[in-house]
């Protein structure tokens, strides 16, 4: 196939203006996305309707390059295949780059001996499968874990951390902690922290800890002769038939990042081992294996609806900007047999699974983007960051409270800090569930009530809007960032002088299923009002309600929680290997971390382990 350049790619097709004109990434036809948003790009290729030759080969395809790509294609490449990672987005890293960097690796790393933390891949196996660990929801941690699996991590855990430094990560020096860390066990301080960058850049696209992460395994990796094929979504995975045989290699479709105003697209951070190709689709071919490392399921609404009915499109992936997380890693793989695997982890209200966080105004709720990202105009709006919840209140899509704005959601706390403060941890001991403060945390469940304004078919309970005045935005101090709120986007911050008004603006939105009434809404307003000259809510209990909104103009900013972390995906036995619905192995199939079922751990640390497991063995195994 002859290769001609990503310039006169756009120009010939006109992919360029369609994409400028959608303001952002094209994506793939397998995602279930929300209102509005991209639609297919084309039909399915037969998964057993090989090319007859390839438009490029390597012995090992990994599909992804966050967390789970980038160890696996060092593994890899060490073992002496030669590795081609192919990656949705215009650069490398993932949801990983955008993350805080924090990473519990157990069972004796260097860090954990250097600061005296005991520990070894037995205890931490134990950990990661004791089934008398409860969070104060009452959520069982570790109950529903695959064991095989777990005892994978367990065993490569700590080599996966020195692998790690040894290919550059850039860990702070200082002891393991469990400060951040969820479902990875409490018989040890497991939790390493990377540095954390300077804002914002071309380089740390999101200004996290994850950059010190997946910088460094990207520099090694491009030096080690790991070619990157970005801006393509893998839509097939080629197998010998649908029943039997080998993975043999993937299909994808061109998807440029396209910035608002511009023709050209987005370009990666560096550029060394990039293949530059821009055909509309592309085959790739697996001489060994292909590994699955696309991120999980969260970013595809009617896939994660099969653990999640409530789930519906008005709730997004944190961080999906840079990462849609849309299943196309699990729906490729059963598509040629694969089985779903764990799902009991993500049916239920497992911390991390879905986020509150305090910045309204932004459809992801997660991050704060800054015009310094080299995303930012196709987001366009930073959001509001909420300092004090007494200066707003949240009301569900009908116009009423349903909680007290001042609880976070989940998650709600390491399962350490429990078991210490209600009479500690002893591994096993059926009285550890009797010794938790039983609270559960039920804002987000709250919020997904079906309320006055769900509808069939799918009586979506819709968005959460945050509801202040002018008097609390000037103690917020957000008189830029509203100017800016004001011109991003029509369906996340409204302006008006009086509540009824605001209302009506607010049932403009694209994802309201209902239209809210001002009347509503003003009732709403004047019963807090009445809490706050009496000093107490009597709804919710939110401590001393302090201030009233009163003030025109009134603002209404999007404040709906967002979906975060997988835990349930496909069947992976303890060599990542994946597996059908009779647990037998689909040859030259891997896979890791949030697209494979089995783990209810929060964050990276299965991501990686994984990753240096699937590398090795699709390496060496094939």
């Amino acid at each position: 196939m002859k290769k001609i350049s990503r310039r006169e790619f756009l120009k010939n097709t006109g992919v360029a203006a369609g994409a400028a004109v959608g303001g952002g990434l094209l994506l793939s036809g397998c995602t279930s996305l929300g209102k509005g948003q991209a639609s297919a790009f084309g039909a399915q290729t037969d998964p057993t309707k090989i090319p007859g030759k390839w438009d490029f080969e390597a012995d090992v395809v990994i599909i992804g390059s966050g967390a789970v790509g980038l160890p696996a294609a060092l593994r890899a490449v060490d073992a002496g295949a030669s590795v081609i990672v192919v990656d949705t987005n215009y650069d490398v890293g993932g949801h990983a780059i955008t993350s805080g960097g924090n990473c519990p690796l157990g069972g004796g790393t260097s860090y954990q001996i250097k600061y005296g933390i005991q520990d070894d891949p037995d205890t931490y196996f134990k950990d990661l499968t004791d089934w008398s660990v409860t969070e104060v929801s009452g959520l069982a941690e570790y109950r529903y874990n695959d064991r095989g699996v777990q005892r994978a991590l367990a065993d490569n855990s700590a080599p996966t951390f020195e692998y790690l430094l040894a290919n550059g990560a850039a860990f702070a020096d200082r002891a393991p902690d469990n400060s951040g860390a969820h479902a990875t066990g409490i018989s040890a301080r497991r939790e390493h922290h990377t540095l954390w960058t300077e804002g914002q850049s071309l380089e740390s696209p999101a200004g996290a800890g994850g950059t010190s992460l997946i910088r460094p395994l990207e520099v090694t990796a491009r030096n080690k002769g790991v070619q990157f094929l970005l801006n393509y979504h893998m839509d097939v995975i080629f197998r010998e038939s649908l029943t039997g045989g080998r993975v043999l290699g993937i299909q994808a479709h061109y998807t440029p990042t396209i910035l608002p105003g511009e023709s050209a697209p987005l370009q990666s951070f560096r550029t060394n081992g990039n293949i530059d190709f821009a055909q509309e689709q592309v085959t790739v071919g697996a001489r060994k294996a292909v590994i699955i490392a696309t991120g999980g399921n969260t970013g595809n609404v009617e896939f994660r609806r099969i653990f999640d009915p409530r789930l519906t499109e008005e709730y997004a992936l944190a961080a999906d900007e840079y990462s849609p997380q849309d299943a196309s890693g699990e729906i490729a793989a059963m598509t040629i047999g694969a089985s779903l695997w764990g799902t009991a982890n993500q049916t239920m209200d497992r911390n991390g699974s879905l986020r509150k966080r305090s910045i309204i105004g932004t459809r992801t709720n997660y991050i704060g983007w800054t015009p310094a990202s080299p995303i930012f105009p196709k987001i366009k709006y930073t959001g509001l960051n909420v300092r004090n919840w007494q200066d707003a209140i949240i009301v569900n899509q009908a116009g009423n409270r349903f909680y007290s704005e001042t609880e976070d959601g989940y998650p709600n706390g390491t399962a350490e800090g429990f078991y210490n403060q209600f009479g500690g941890y002893v591994h096993g001991d059926w009285r550890n569930p009797t010794k938790i403060n039983y609270s559960p945390k039920n804002y987000i469940d709250a919020a997904l009530a079906i309320n006055e304004g769900s509808a069939a078919p799918d009586f979506a309970s819709g968005p959460q809007w945050a509801i202040f005045d002018s008097e609390a935005a000037l103690r917020e101090r957000w008189t830029e960032l509203i100017e800016q709120s004001e011109t991003a986007d029509p369906n996340l911050f409204f302006k008006a002088d009086t509540l009824a008004e605001l209302a009506d603006k607010i049932s403009a939105c694209t994802y309201q299923y209902y239209r809210m009434p001002g009347s509503v809404l003003q009732a709403t307003v004047d019963r807090y009002n009445a809490f706050v000259a009496g000093g107490r809510d009597e709804d919710f209990d939110k401590p001393t309600p302090r201030y009233r909104i009163e003030k025109p103009p009134f603002y209404a900013a999007w404040a709906t929680f967002a979906v975060h972390d997988t835990y349930a995906g496909l069947r992976i036995n303890m060599k990542c290997q994946v597996q059908d619905i009779k647990g037998q192995v689909i040859p030259g199939l891997y896979c890791g971390g949030e697209s494979a079922g089995g783990c209810s751990q929060h964050g990276l640390a299965r991501c990686l382990t994984q990753g240096y497991i699937a590398g090795y063995e699709a390496a060496v195994t094939g």
